[in-house]
């Protein structure tokens, strides 16, 4: 077939959803398709979303693809007879976070009626898709609350080429994303505070927000953790990155109900680390098993130290809890195959 893996895309700001589209194409065409990757810029502001979203809307793909995969939104109000969306997530300040701190928009009636019509558009367009996959069960439950719309979990593997391993269980958790306040960098280094063993923590990512980068600077220096923390604000290489995951004690990864696992978690489980989240960390909840393949806390600095110490102190515990990581993956079906399969069965 024909296919168009359609998207949306922030220029200049690195994501999930890029290595997410860049890694579908060419599984894609191992499987014998002809696959084009087509992005639209979408800034998110709402004083100009409806008319970017009109954007994808007009665009006309029917004679041109057998077939369009819909993944960043708003990519799925795109129109094609067999418009197969794989939902990433929400324009989520209008949805799950409207009522969290988050949301800075005034509860005005102009602001609930956009509110209204954006889920309209988003139910409407995804009502009119020939299959609907989601890449979490968090996700596919506010697809099923917010927007009346059923959908099958279809979880994003890593890319082929990634193959991290395992080496030997140091001393250093590793916490590598975007450095975002609902990443929750602060909490690790609250926890770091707490903590009764040598146990250290580099935290690597590069960062939107310089005064959110600058409090956490600020915590390493008033915790006095100068020693055992490393704050690196900026895209670590595949090459560095590699090569600290297959030396690392652990993984920390405890965004604020985040959409899915994310990548560091399934990075980490590829190299055999234990992961290290919080209760309240969403997606990330269906693929860490407590005690398994690494510790679900509370969001808790106390509770999150404790699980840095205990791994610390037992490396065999470590590697324990790290084959358990690794484990799940091949439990939940993450696979390249399988997501192939299902996307254009």
């Amino acid at each position: 077939m024909k296919i168009g893996i359609v998207s949306s895309t922030v220029p200049h700001i690195n994501g999930g959803y890029r290595m997410f589209v860049d890694q579908l194409a060419p599984e894609l065409e191992k499987a014998g398709h002809k696959v084009e990757k087509i992005w639209l810029p979408f800034s998110g502001d709402p004083t100009t979303m409806f008319e970017e979203m009109i954007g994808f809307r007009m665009m006309n793909l029917e004679n041109i693809c057998d077939m369009v995969i819909c993944c960043r939104p708003p990519a799925h109000v795109i129109k094609h007879s067999r418009k197969v969306v794989w939902f990433i997530h929400h324009e989520r300040i209008f949805y799950d976070l409207w009522d969290s701190e988050y949301n800075n928009f005034p509860r005005t009636p102009y602001w609930n009626s956009f509110r209204k019509n954006l889920m309209n558009a988003d139910g409407n367009a995804l009502d009119e898709a020939y299959k609907v996959f989601s890449n979490s069960k968090v996700v596919s439950d506010r697809l099923k609350n917010f927007n009346g719309i059923e959908s099958e979990v279809l979880y994003p593997p890593l890319s082929r080429e990634k193959n991290f391993v395992s080496h030997n269980y140091g001393s250093e958790l590793l916490f590598v994303c975007r450095i975002e306040h609902h990443k929750r960098q602060h909490l690790a280094l609250e926890a770091m505070a707490q903590t009764h063993t040598p146990v250290r923590l580099r935290i690597a990512g590069a960062a939107s927000n310089s005064e959110y980068l600058a409090s956490l600077h600020g915590l390493v220096r008033s915790y006095g953790l100068q020693d055992r923390v490393t704050i690196d604000g900026r895209w670590i290489s595949e090459g560095e990155k590699r090569h600290l995951l297959s030396h690392a004690l652990g993984v920390v990864y405890a965004p604020l109900d985040e959409d899915s696992y994310g990548y560091p978690t399934l990075e980490g489980a590829q190299a055999c680390r234990p992961i290290i989240s919080v209760m309240d960390s969403g997606g990330v909840r269906e693929f860490v098993e407590d005690g398994k393949s690494g510790y679900l806390t509370t969001p808790e600095p106390v509770a999150i130290a404790a699980a840095f110490d205990r791994l610390w102190s037992d490396r065999t515990l470590a590697e324990t809890l790290g084959r358990g990581a690794r484990e799940r993956i091949d439990a939940l079906r993450i696979n390249w195959d399988h997501v192939v399969a299902r996307l254009t069965a």
